[in-house]
């Protein structure tokens, strides 16, 4: 598969998970989870520090994420985003995308060895969604 489908693999989900959401509207952690919202697309922030994000009641762990949920980007520290991809497999977790800055060898690594679609090239999905301030 090259880049484009997986990342239309990745979008087909029901919902989606942002691992690594944030209250802070300039960090990564909480654009990412408004360009789902922008795009009218279902997305549970996942922080276990926060109740809510943007609106939507957080859960506190990938475990905490529902059924439906099929894909997710992963806005942590490389050392983290390794130990999500492990709670993303046990999970059911089809897709994970890692954006710019989450990724390891590792990480990459797991996904494979699980048989997870994982999108960790420098793909950001801001880019391909294409948001914007407002």
């Amino acid at each position: 598969m090259g880049i484009k489908e997986q990342i239309d693999v990745f979008l087909q989900s029901e919902a989606f998970g942002v691992v690594g959401a944030s209250t802070d509207r300039h960090k990564y952690g909480n654009k990412v989870l408004r360009v789902y919202q922008q795009k009218g697309m279902r997305a549970i922030p996942v922080n276990p520090h926060e109740k809510e994000i943007e609106g939507v009641a957080c859960v506190a762990s990938v475990a905490g994420l529902p059924p439906e949920v099929k894909s997710i980007s992963v806005i942590t520290p490389p050392v983290v985003t390794e130990q999500i991809v492990d709670l993303a497999a046990s999970k059911g977790i089809n897709n994970v995308w890692m954006q710019p800055g989450a990724e390891s060898p590792l990480a990459v690594e797991k996904c494979r060895r699980h048989g997870i679609n994982v999108i960790a090239d420098g793909s950001c999905i801001l880019v391909v969604l294409g948001y914007h301030e407002h």
